[in-house]
């Protein structure tokens, strides 16, 4: 793909299809949010259960994210992806079909796996395609049409659920996404693989699958003692992998580069927290909306729908600010944007008005709009363009293990809060003691998010790139 290319109208056809797979990606997992509260007594699912109905999609993510990077950049950044997009229709219809909780969580993975690959890649094509200076709206054109997908997802998920059951979220996810594989087949030209020839670190890969997947999963086992080792356990097979990275010829993360870049270091650790503290919102809400107020799935997603109506709207805005300010400062904002947010909803209880509930959404929805976008051109315009696969599977990683966290935290209250009883008016008191203490504790994680964001903020000229 020469520059001609990339500046003439093969960018805008790869930005258009890339945001409708985007869109649909996104319209499932939201949809499913919603019908979690359904799902539960379908299969009679605890607390617990229920929730790795969400978080079996998120560890996949995690682990796969910088791995698929690291091919895409080697291989070819559309084969990857289109790869990811097979699997992530099959697993959908899987999950259709699946007849026990259990047998869901297990197709959830593979999906979990899929999404992470077309992810993190969309993002590398999206930043292969566009020039710097374009670079933050097309992201933000982006994230705007995944969100898209986020705010049918509540609504059309809650209405489907209630008059077609939980099932058709799949079925009708699986068939979008197959007429976008076809589009995508059929308009996105030309591939993208600056890395080609380089090897790929199958042992590094490795490591890094293993320790990653032990430490997150053992964060959602916590307090238990096999969770807690399995931390340890976890955290010493990153140790290893780094110390591996530093003496492979081509690693799947040049740490030796990347350490001394300050604007990917710390733009990715704020990442991480912001969807640490970010992502397990939409679940607790759904769940205190139908349980603690009563209201049906459809119209607890028509709430919902309120955050992600703000960053459709307000996240090419920001893209573009970012184009032309210093794009740290404008994700500082949003993460502020979020502390407040957050620390609204800490107040929620069974007498809460809807306007109050609302207003904390808008500026959730406002927080998520000016972070994003600019956190990822933040990240993406630190490096090189062989780089651009594992700085967007890195980035991913972080966002994906933000997700893992933020539910492994909701999970570790419910485990002591709730055990393994299901949501019921018994335990509503639990819930809500559980609910409180997750948003002070991300709300404290946003006011530390804003430091980390702001660490790597230096003039632009003294940027390093890795090289």
């Amino acid at each position: 793909m020469t520059e001609d290319e990339s500046t003439g109208l093969v960018k805008w056809v790869a930005l258009a299809v890339l945001a409708i797979t985007s869109l649909v990606i996104t319209f499932m997992m939201s949809a499913v949010n919603v019908a979690v509260p359904v799902i539960g007594p379908y299969f009679d699912m605890g607390a617990v259960l229920l929730g790795w109905v969400v978080t079996a999609m998120t560890l996949p993510q995690a682990v796969i994210l910088l791995p698929a990077g690291r091919l895409a950049d080697i291989y070819g950044r559309k084969k990857i992806f289109m790869i990811g997009m097979a699997l992530f229709i099959v697993s959908t219809f899987l999950c259709a079909f699946a007849s026990s909780g259990m047998m869901l969580v297990i197709f959830r993975v593979f999906q979990g796996i899929s999404a992470g690959m077309v992810f993190g890649i969309a993002t590398a094509i999206v930043t292969s395609v566009f020039p710097s200076e374009e670079r933050g709206r097309a992201l933000g054109i982006n994230m705007a049409a995944g969100f898209i997908g986020l705010t049918a997802g509540p609504y059309l998920g809650g209405v489907l659920t209630e008059h077609l059951g939980w099932r058709s979220i799949f079925y009708i996810s699986a068939a979008l996404f197959l007429l976008s594989f076809f589009l995508i087949l059929w308009k996105l030209k030309g591939e993208w693989s600056e890395a080609k020839g380089e090897k790929f670190d199958i042992s590094g890969s490795a490591v890094f699958i293993v320790s990653i997947t032990l430490l997150l999963y053992g964060f959602t086992e916590i307090p238990s003692v096999p969770g807690i080792i399995l931390v340890v356990v976890g955290l010493l097979g990153m140790l290893a992998f780094a110390r591996l990275e530093l003496n492979t010829e081509s690693p799947i993360l040049n740490i030796r580069v990347f350490h001394k870049n300050r604007v990917f270091v710390f733009s990715n650790l704020a990442m991480m927290i912001k969807y640490c503290a970010a992502f397990a919102i939409s679940f607790l809400m759904s769940i205190f909306l139908q349980k603690i107020q009563g209201f049906s799935p459809s119209m607890a997603g028509a709430v919902l729908v309120v955050i992600s109506v703000v960053i459709v709207v307000f996240s090419p805005v920001a893209g573009r600010l970012s184009d032309k300010y210093e794009p740290r400062k404008v994700a500082a904002l949003g993460m502020s944007l979020s502390l407040v947010a957050v620390t609204m909803l800490v107040f929620l209880n069974e007498g809460t008005s809807l306007w109050y509930i609302i207003t904390a959404l808008i500026l959730s929805g406002l927080g998520v709009s000016f972070f994003a976008s600019p956190n990822t051109n933040a990240v993406m315009g630190s490096v090189e363009k062989r780089f651009f696969g594992v700085a967007a599977g890195t980035q991913g990683t972080m966002r994906s293990a933000g997700m893992m966290m933020s539910m492994g935290i909701v999970m570790i209250l419910f485990s002591i809060n709730i055990g393994d009883a299901g949501i019921t008016p018994e335990t509503y008191p639990a819930f809500l003691t559980s609910m409180r203490t997750a948003y002070i504790i991300f709300s404290v994680l946003c006011f530390i998010g804003i430091f980390a964001q702001l660490a790597g903020n230096k003039p632009k000229q003294e940027q390093p790139k890795a090289e």
